[in-house]
């Protein structure tokens, strides 16, 4: 059997085993009725052992895979086989302009604070003794890590010491780094919200973890639904792409979930934009020991600074960070230093106050386009997203190509989807990114988009 089992630290080779041969089976490689080799002949061939294989053949089996017949060995279950994705439309096809206005989650960058960026970038050289230039702390470094939680202490309420706190290349790389952790200490399933992002499932895979959709509804993950998972992606200030905010007795239900072993992986996203009221306060100071806390300034400053964090349990911190040395051996060491100058000064907190009153104006006018032509809006008022609810069935999909021939990108809200739903479809609009003096042009295409 060819099969591409390649060294990881991270993985043991039986779940890699376990891997491949899914993954043999559901594109086909491996064709229903297949016989495939006797347990103490692959374990001879690969040089494990053979209770490493019979452990694998027995899992597969259980999920329907394979098939195991008293004399007739173990076969290729019949599973259909997964599709050949199509090839991408070439570059050609769209616009020359990569920019896009309307496009869910992207700041306005134009916004970015540049001259109190560069003054904390020039203060906190200035002050950095030489040794910050090197390889530094994996995690960061310390006088930056302990601003960082005490801000989140002030700001979201987190319960933590600066040693749990670790700096990141961006949101990916924090959750990319625990999901590794899980997958080494034997997890297979992580559950998260559906609809939800796609991305989140890509790295999922990517670390070898099944990525198991749970439901939301209008008061954010259906805890009622949750699946016996090693961990649970939410995003329970402002759920991507609903809208909604996750309902204190959902929060409440999410920790009594994690008594069972779970671990709650909290995506901080869009925390710092409610345009109704005061945000909530963050989820893991209800359990500090369940709960990973997860953010980054992509949304807030720019995406291209790469700066994150992630505030994990004790009991996971020297796991993380040995992953972290081996990803990348130490953080963004200046932008860090630079970011806690920021919060220090408080210019980030004034920064924040003034993004928070312009996407309050931007938020204002695009749902009074959409609620003008009928449109429901559930979600909360918050974050750079909304989404707007069809008032009839098949008008968010015209709509979505509408925008797309008209230089918008209205995605639909059944593109967040995994699992088939009988829910109306709906459209996620972001508003940050339309460019200073195209907002009433890029409003009249939104508009036109909506006709039936």
């Amino acid at each position: 059997m060819d099969l591409a089992l390649q060294p990881d630290p991270w993985l043991p080779l039986g779940r890699a085993l376990e891997v491949e041969l899914r993954d043999a089976v559901r594109t086909g490689r491996l064709r229903a009725g297949q016989r495939l080799p006797s347990t103490r002949g692959l374990a001879d061939d690969l040089g494990v052992a053979r209770g490493t294989v019979v452990a694998v053949y027995e899992q597969l089996v259980a999920e329907g895979w394979l098939e195991a017949r008293q004399g007739a060995g173990t076969r290729v279950a019949a599973v259909p086989a997964v599709p050949t994705p199509a090839a991408p439309p070439p570059a050609a096809a769209r616009a020359p302009d990569a920019w896009r206005p309307l496009r869910p989650g992207v700041p306005d960058l134009s916004r970015f604070p540049r001259q109190a960026w560069a003054r904390a970038m020039q203060r906190s050289l200035a002050a950095a003794p030489t040794d910050a230039l090197g390889y530094g702390e994996a995690g960061g470094p310390a006088p930056a890590r302990e601003v960082l939680a005490g801000y989140l202490g002030r700001v979201r309420g987190i319960h933590t010491d600066p040693d749990d706190v670790l700096f990141t290349t961006g949101l990916a790389q924090g959750l990319s780094l625990v999901a590794r952790v899980l997958a080494a200490r034997g997890a297979r399933q992580v559950a998260l919200e559906d609809p939800g992002s796609p991305p989140f499932r890509h790295l999922l895979h990517a670390a070898r973890l099944d990525a198991v959709p749970v439901p939301v509804d209008n008061k954010g993950l259906v805890t009622a639904a949750l699946p016996d998972a090693a961990g649970v992606l939410v995003t329970p200030a402002h759920q991507f792409p609903l809208g909604v905010a996750l309902a204190p007795h959902r929060r409440h239900d999410l920790i009594a979930w994690t008594r069972t072993g779970g671990l709650v992986l909290e995506d901080d996203y869009d925390a710092e934009f409610r345009y109704d009221r005061r945000t909530v306060k963050a989820v893991q100071p209800l359990a500090p020991d369940a709960v990973v806390h997860l953010g980054s300034v992509s949304k807030t400053l720019a995406p291209a600074l790469r700066l994150g964090w992630v505030v994990v349990p004790p009991a996971l911190r020297d796991a993380v960070l040995a992953a972290k040395r081996h990803h990348d051996i130490s953080s963004t060491t200046l932008n860090a230093l630079a970011f806690a100058e920021l919060l220090d000064s408080g210019a980030y907190d004034r920064h924040l106050r003034a993004l928070r009153t312009h996407y309050r104006r931007r938020h204002e006018r695009v749902a009074a386009v959409l609620a003008d032509r009928g449109w429901a809006l559930p979600g909360v008022p918050a974050g750079l997203h909304l989404v707007a609810v069809e008032p009839e069935a098949g008008v968010a999909q015209h709509a979505a190509r509408r925008a797309d021939d008209l230089g918008l990108d209205l995605p639909p809200l059944s593109s967040y989807r995994t699992t088939p739903s009988t829910d109306p479809d709906g459209l996620v609009v972001g508003f940050a990114a339309i460019r200073a003096g195209e907002e009433r042009e890029t409003l009249a295409r939104l508009d036109r988009a909506l006709d039936r």
